[in-house]
């Protein structure tokens, strides 16, 4: 069965409604009443400076897409700087964070940062032996992966990328989560 679709010359155009288009305050409404985990994407910056440097951006728009091959997703706003870098390096890493890294989670989710060079040094961390990304000490997973496929999305790009590797560190306690605009935990 098919799903019915809109004309071609709709599908870019806001979604109407009985009381006209869809806000961009109501769709934040919307979406922010569904619970994501938290995830700390990272790279290594080749660019940034003699040796290069890491990189980070907290995502709540991530999810597995496929089990074989191993696929995930992270979705980035376009012409951010972590969009510009996956787009030039396709090694890159996520840690999926625990409850206790609320701090982290808030600290590589402001705008107008530190350089990431400058909030890495003291976050402990390690460099990934397949993507030389960070990874998280304490995160609850870590996946390495390799860009498979870039894609426009609005004014996000969604970046669908290979795991290479996964890590199971011992981590306790339960998974970040973020849900009505903060950091919550289960329970």
């Amino acid at each position: 069965m098919s799903l019915p679709t809109r004309p071609a010359a709709q599908q870019n155009s806001p979604v109407p409604h009985s009381e006209g288009v869809v806000s961009e305050q109501e769709f934040r409404g919307a979406m922010g009443r569904l619970a994501a985990g938290v995830v700390l994407v990272s790279a290594h910056d080749e660019e940034d400076g003699p040796y290069g440097a890491p990189a980070g951006m907290t995502a709540t728009a991530f999810l597995s897409v496929s089990l074989d091959p191993p696929l995930v997703l992270v979705s980035v706003r376009t012409g951010s700087r972590m969009d510009e870098l996956l787009e030039r390096s396709p090694l890159w890493a996520a840690s999926l964070l625990g409850e206790d890294q609320r701090a982290l989670a808030a600290r590589f989710a402001m705008k107008g940062r530190l350089s990431d060079r400058l909030l890495f040094q003291d976050v402990p961390h390690v460099v990934g032996e397949a993507s030389g990304a960070p990874l998280i000490k304490g995160a609850l997973a870590t996946v390495e992966c390799r860009t498979e496929q870039r894609m426009e999305a609005g004014d996000h790009t969604l970046v669908i990328g290979r795991v290479l590797a996964a890590g199971l560190p011992q981590a306790e306690g339960g998974p970040l989560l973020y849900y009505r605009s903060a950091y919550r935990r289960l329970g």
